[in-house]
């Protein structure tokens, strides 16, 4: 039988590092490849780097060891973003649409009823029924200081 020039076992090198971080990079990919917020056939990939130096004389390599890995995206989330200006003050306005179409009022999991924002139909009826600021009624004006 033939001896092996190059005794290198890579489970073995640097007291198994190289091992240890292989098999930390495998657990990410398997833990990548678990997650159900990740495409199920996507490439995972693992690359193990050697990147060796000599010295003068060539006899003693200098040698880091690198593992990585490469893996799957997560799946991109969709939503639908409701936005507008409130005339009277110039502000912005932006909610996520909760039901399906805008204006449409849906039932939430406990059975509430809420707009197509989320906001429950209750509080806009409290919001409703509080008092609003001072109306000015121009029909009750005094025209010409009387």
């Amino acid at each position: 039988m033939d001896k092996k020039l190059i005794g290198l076992d890579l489970t073995h090198i640097a007291d198994g590092g190289l091992q240890e971080k292989l098999d930390k990079e495998l657990e990410k990919v398997f833990d990548n490849i678990l997650d159900l917020n990740t495409e199920a056939k996507a490439k995972r990939k693992v690359t193990i780097t050697l990147t060796m130096s000599a010295n003068e004389e060539r006899s003693v390599v200098d040698t880091i060891m690198e593992v990585k890995s490469k893996l799957a995206p997560q799946n991109g989330v969709a939503t639908t973003i409701l936005v507008g200006r409130d005339y009277d003050t110039g502000m912005v306005h932006a909610n996520e649409l909760k039901s399906s179409v805008p204006g449409q009022m849906y039932f939430d999991d406990d059975a509430q009823l809420r707009t197509d924002i989320g906001q429950t139909v209750d509080e806009i009826e409290q919001e409703q029924a509080q008092p609003k600021s001072e109306v000015i009624d121009f029909n009750k004006r005094k025209v010409g200081g009387k």
